[in-house]
Parts: structure tokens; C-alpha cells; sequence
């Protein structure tokens, strides 16, 4: 079979590295959510995750402002509640409120958790070098929660336009990293 030409404003859904996450910040009237999947991790140890946040984006402000976030994991379960954040700016809108989620206090930084999420990351900033030209911010993993009680729970993948992937069935392979 022949290969056909893809435009390129599609390479997004093929190359997307992860689960949609919800990243809290907090603001000075009140934290605030976006749905974010540019993200991608940099280092292992310590946890290095780089993010792409618009400077057009409520978010982009806070965390520049603050130098720390949390980025929390849902699970497919909350789908429409992660749509609607990314549907809805923070500007006008207490997400936390109009999304029925819960902000939980992090151990560590001021934004907050949320509750609904099976995974939470406390964040700081850890390099800025990259955020004036595009939006890149290097965060340091400071603190990790997760629920034991959800196992192998079913993230939401972005693939662009509206369109979206359930993670499915995890697979184990030979692997030399421990």
C-alpha cells in the first residue's frame, strides 16, 4: 500500500506523548484549571516534565507569576469534565465550581489538587529558558500522589480537532530499564 501525504497540521495526533492532564494554578482570586497535552517528560530522576502553555492562555500568567502548578492525571471517567476546562477560560470562570471538581491543598505548592484525579504532581519551575519563545516550560516533579485504589485506570489521549483516544490494555515486554 502507498502512503498518502498528511497535512501537517495533523503530525499532532500522531506524535501526542501522553494523557490529557489538568494543570491547577493558583491565581490571586482563585486556582484555576487548564487542560493541557503538550507535555512530555524530560528526566527521570529527578522527574523533569516539559509543558507548552499559550501566552494567550489564563495558566501561561499564573504559572510564570508563581513558578509552580500541579499537574493532576484523570481518568477517562472524567472526560467531559476535562473538555469543558478546555473549553472555558479561567479569566471568567471558577472551574472548580462550574466542573463540580474538588481542590484539594498540595503538601507543597499553593495550587491546588484535585480529588477526582487518580494521580497528582506537585510542580515548580525548573528552567524558563524556553518559555519566551515557545511557551516551554521545564517543571521539576516536587511531589507525586496517587489513588491505590484505582489500578491501571483508562487515561483520555488527545489526537486533535475534537478527537480522542482511551488508552487500552497494558502489555509488559522484556525491558533492561528498571
Amino acid at each position: 500500500m502507498a502512503k498518502q501525504s498528511l497535512p501537517l497540521s495533523e503530525v499532532y495526533g500522531l506524535l501526542e506523548p501522553g494523557p490529557v492532564v489538568l494543570l491547577t494554578t493558583a491565581g490571586e482570586d482563585r486556582p484555576n484549571i487548564m487542560t493541557l497535552s503538550w507535555h512530555t517528560m524530560i528526566e527521570f530522576e529527578p522527574p523533569l516534565v516539559g509543558c507548552v502553555l499559550s501566552n494567550r492562555d489564563y495558566s501561561f500568567d499564573l504559572l510564570r507569576r508563581s513558578g509552580e502548578c500541579a499537574i493532576n492525571i484523570p481518568a477517562v471517567d472524567l472526560a467531559e469534565k476535562v473538555v469543558g476546562c478546555g473549553n472555558t477560560t479561567g479569566r471568567e470562570t471558577d472551574k472548580f465550581a462550574t466542573f463540580g471538581l474538588t481542590p484539594v491543598p498540595a503538601a507543597r505548592v499553593k495550587a491546588p489538587l484535585i480529588d477526582e484525579c487518580f494521580a497528582s504532581l506537585e510542580c515548580e519551575v525548573f528552567d524558563d529558558g524556553m518559555v519566551e519563545q515557545y511557551g516551554f516550560f521545564i517543571l521539576q516533579v516536587i511531589e507525586a500522589w496517587i489513588d491505590p485504589l484505582q489500578h491501571d485506570p483508562r487515561t483520555l489521549h488527545h489526537r486533535g480537532k475534537g478527537a480522542f483516544m482511551i488508552a487500552g490494555e497494558t502489555v509488559r515486554l522484556p525491558s533492561r530499564m528498571k
